[in-house]
C-alpha cells in the first residue's frame, strides 16, 4: 500500500451501468473541505496505476489518496483513508477485486467504486454492480471513460457543495 504523499505522481455496453449516473454515484461522496473526490487505485499493474494517476491529477478537485497492487492491502486502504472514489481492478495476484468488494460491501460509507479491467464479462459486471460498483469499464476500450465520470462527479459534488 502506498499513500499519496510516497508517490511521485501526486497532486492536487460495457461502460456505466444504467442504473447509475454520476448524480447517483455523488450519493456516496462524502463532502470534504478544500477537495471536491479523493481517490485510490487498487491495481496490481504499476503502468494502469501510473497513467490514472497522471490522468486524473490534472483534473482540478481531484486529489491522489493511495494505491494498492493487491486488495488485502486495497481493502485496509479503503478502511483507513475513507476515500471518494476506488479504481479497482478485478484480477490481484492475492485475490479478486470481487472479493475485496464483497469485503467493504457493508462499510458505513461505501465510496463511489469504478471498476476498471481487462476481463468485462457480462457475469463479473453483474456481480460487481450487485455488490455496489457503481461504474464498469473495459481497460482496453473504455479507458478514458473514467477520466469523464470522474470529471461528472467533481462538477455534482461542487453542485451539492454548500
Amino acid at each position: 500500500m502506498q499513500l499519496a504523499d510516497e508517490h511521485p505522481h501526486s497532486r492536487q455496453e460495457l461502460g456505466v451501468f444504467p442504473a447509475e449516473s454520476a448524480i447517483a454515484g455523488m450519493e456516496r461522496i462524502k463532502e470534504r473541505p478544500g477537495t471536491s473526490v479523493r481517490f485510490v487505485i487498487v491495481d496490481d499493474s504499476a503502468v494502469i496505476r501510473r497513467r490514472l494517476v497522471s490522468m486524473l491529477s490534472e483534473i482540478e478537485g481531484v486529489q491522489f489518496a493511495g494505491e494498492a497492487v493487491d486488495a488485502h492491502d486495497g481493502a485496509a486502504m479503503i478502511r483507513d483513508l475513507n476515500p471518494d472514489l476506488v479504481i479497482l481492478d478485478i484480477r490481484m495476484s492475492d485475490r479478486s477485486g470481487i472479493s475485496l468488494l464483497e469485503d467493504v460491501k457493508n462499510e458505513p460509507n461505501l465510496p463511489t467504486i469504478i471498476i476498471l479491467t481487462n476481463y468485462p464479462y457480462a457475469a463479473y459486471r453483474k456481480r460487481c454492480m450487485e455488490l455496489g460498483a457503481n461504474y464498469f469499464f473495459d481497460k482496453s476500450t473504455e479507458f478514458t471513460k473514467v477520466e469523464e465520470v470522474v470529471r461528472e462527479l467533481v462538477k455534482a459534488s461542487r453542485q451539492r457543495a454548500p
